[in-house]
């Protein structure tokens, strides 16, 4: 067992449902799980992280974390500058199917055991091929709001993106008229409630995609589009790029 901890590890555990809590690490933190999904929230902003998303969390910053589910985690704890080349701040991207195998690689380098002696060169090759793909990601922010009423909206419209659901249906399920519920989707939103319906698709587009199992007609399907060509419109002027070329990308 080393005396004291490398400078860069991974943490490989699989992790029971706990409720959410406050989470802050003196090392730059890649926190990416291989099994089941984490939530996210920093400063205010969430995201879900399935097994084709990873966040890049600085060191020092604060983080909020939820488990509803059974998750295993395999993430990577760097010391503080061990790689400059990700934003300053904390962000989410698209993991390739490359950086899931590097990490899956690394994940018995752990804190307290004996790493081969390529470990730091393989880690910094790991974290660099992710910074990469952290430059180029598609902003895959989930719509949020401090209003209880306008949480509720949003989480009945992300569990019925497979049906055509109405602004005056979200609206009823959200106990607000739905002159109300547009006018504060515009203001703590900043955008009407069509616009997050679109957003929250295209997010929900974006993890069917980077799994690379279903047929993206059925990923269209299960995101509320009832034909191929708008949801390729959709998706293109989402990412500026088309589902087959996002899907392709991942595969690098």
């Amino acid at each position: 067992m080393p005396a004291t901890q490398p400078a860069v590890y991974c943490f490989f555990q699989d992790i029971a449902p706990r409720p959410p809590w406050d989470a802050v690490f003196e090392r730059d933190y890649l926190l990416y799980a291989v099994k089941g999904a984490l939530r996210v929230e920093v400063a205010g902003q969430r995201w879900l992280l399935p097994p084709s998303f990873a966040a890049w969390v600085p060191a020092n910053t604060r983080f909020l974390v939820e488990i509803p589910r059974p998750v295993t985690s395999c993430s990577v704890l760097a010391e503080q500058g061990f790689c400059t080349r990700f934003p300053q701040g904390p962000t989410v991207f698209q993991m390739s199917g490359l950086t899931r195998e590097m990490i899956q690689h690394c994940k018995d380098w752990g804190p307290e055991v004996a790493q081969p002696a390529h470990a730091g060169t393989f880690f910094l090759a790991l974290l660099s091929t992710c910074a990469e793909l952290a430059a180029q990601s598609i902003d895959v922010m989930r719509p949020t709001a401090a209003d209880p009423a306008l949480r509720k909206a949003i989480a009945f419209t992300e569990a019925h993106l497979d049906l055509p659901i109405t602004a005056k249906e979200v609206a009823q399920a959200a106990h607000l008229s739905e002159r109300t519920m547009q006018r504060r989707f515009a203001e703590q939103v900043g955008a009407s409630w069509a616009q997050t319906l679109t957003r929250i698709r295209m997010i929900r587009a974006v993890e069917a995609l980077a799994e690379d199992a279903m047929p993206i007609i059925q990923i269209a399907a299960a995101c509320g589009y009832a034909s191929l060509s708008a949801f390729n419109r959709a998706f293109l002027d989402f990412a500026k790029m088309t589902p087959s070329e996002f899907r392709n990308r991942l595969k690098g």
